[in-house]
């Protein structure tokens, strides 16, 4: 009987053994649990697929850090291109530099267009010693360097969110019967095959005062295709930079969801389905850095007073980055958004595709060459053969009437090649 007791107070002392040990067993697994699911947060080096997280906007320490690392890069790369000397426009520029590495907001210091123009001569016959001797037009644009957002007059809506192309090209009040032409050819809209969505705009800026007023007929124009888009300065030919930047910051806010966007003149010709084959082709790295068209590649300011390009040496003094020919050229959508930074950067310059070449440059993409841009035409025997227009993406320059007959012959069945 007493051994039977002393059995039964083994068990006992067994059974509450072990119910302690599994007891503390489990409080520390359990506890070990928690404190890794705490700790996880901290983890920085744990690998997690896309789907198991959701991304979170980026600090605002983060987006400083990746400013400044655009600011630098700005720096350097206009550094290595235009040197700083005693022209006028090269000093704008290597301040605007020292002011963005300084970190100064240079959005704030965008004048209304009210009070953007340079009313002190004696502010640009200092900085410029033959200020004086400019041409009128030279000196007028000058004048109004720092004028960057005049007022809207026709809007469109915004591009459908899957617009592949955007065609964006400059116009003047008059030239209806270039915009006509444009639309009935190669500038026409819609759903291409492969589904690629296309949409066309025409940039115009307001006619010369001594022009007659065609504000009710483009009105009517604009409600009637909806695809005018025109702000209140005063066409002419130094400023077409200002209606390249208008353009640009249009694209970014109404047009961001574009994959790509052609500049280019209302007198070109365009071969869009071939255009439209030769973006589908480009693989992603290069699509998304796209700035291709005929590159000018060694050109140098011309100091001929009589030139409608002339430069004077007091305003800049360098050379030109290559550029693509402004009768027309593409970029990627992508870049819309660098190009908004690098365009409160850059001081404007009276020629607007050099302009655009350099703000390209200060973020590092070089124009691409492509034998298909023709903005010098091609050689006088070939104008009239359909082949050689075929293969081409571009040709400048061509009236209403050749555009129509040129569209027609190159999608003719007739036509073998």
């Amino acid at each position: 009987m007493r051994r039977i007791q002393t059995f039964s107070v083994m068990i006992l002392l067994v059974s509450l053994i072990l119910i302690f040990l599994y007891s503390s067993l489990h409080l520390e697994s359990t506890y070990g649990h928690r404190a890794g699911l705490e700790d996880l947060p901290r983890q920085h080096s744990l690998k997690v697929h896309d789907s198991d997280v959701k991304i979170q906007p980026p600090t605002q320490e983060a987006s400083t850090t990746r400013q400044s690392q655009l600011n630098a890069s700005i720096s350097n790369n206009l550094r290595q291109t235009i040197p700083l000397n005693g022209a006028y426009w090269n000093r704008l520029l290597y301040l605007a530099l020292r002011n963005v590495e300084k970190g100064e907001n240079l959005a704030r210091r965008d004048s209304s267009w009210s009070h953007c123009r340079e009313t002190n001569q004696e502010l640009l016959q200092t900085n410029m010693h033959d200020f004086t001797t400019y041409p009128v037009l030279f000196q007028t644009f000058l004048q109004g360097m720092k004028c960057r957002s005049p007022p809207v007059l026709i809007d469109q809506p915004n591009c459908n969110n899957k617009t592949f192309l955007l065609l964006a090209v400059k116009s003047t009040p008059g030239n209806f019967e270039q915009r006509q032409a444009v639309r009935e050819t190669w500038g026409r809209g819609g759903m291409y095959p492969g589904g690629l969505r296309v949409r066309l705009v025409f940039v115009l800026g307001s006619s010369p005062l001594e022009d007659p007023d065609l504000t009710p007929l483009l009105a009517f124009e604009a409600k009637h295709y909806g695809d005018l888009l025109q702000w209140d300065f005063r066409e002419s030919l130094l400023n077409l930079t200002l209606k390249m930047n208008v353009l640009l910051q249009w694209a970014r806010k109404s047009c961001a969801h574009a994959s790509f966007i052609f500049s280019g003149d209302d007198d070109v010709f365009v071969n869009t389905p071939a255009l439209l084959r030769y973006l589908q082709s480009l693989e992603a790295s290069k699509a998304s850095r796209l700035y291709v068209g005929h590159v000018i590649s060694s050109a140098t300011p011309l100091r001929d007073p009589k030139s409608k390009y002339f430069i004077p040496l007091s305003f800049y003094d360098g050379p030109y980055p290559a550029y693509a020919g402004g009768g027309g050229f593409l970029i990627s959508g992508e870049l819309l958004q660098p190009l908004h930074s690098v365009l409160r950067i850059v001081p404007f310059f009276p020629i607007d595709d050099v302009y655009i070449a350099m703000c390209f440059k200060a973020l590092g993409v070089s124009p691409e060459a492509h034998a298909g841009f023709q903005t010098f035409d091609v050689k006088e025997q070939d104008r009239e053969n359909l082949c050689v227009h075929k293969d081409h993406l571009l040709i400048h320059r061509r009236s209403p009437r050749q555009m129509k007959k040129l569209w027609k012959g190159i999608h003719s069945p007739l036509l073998t090649c």
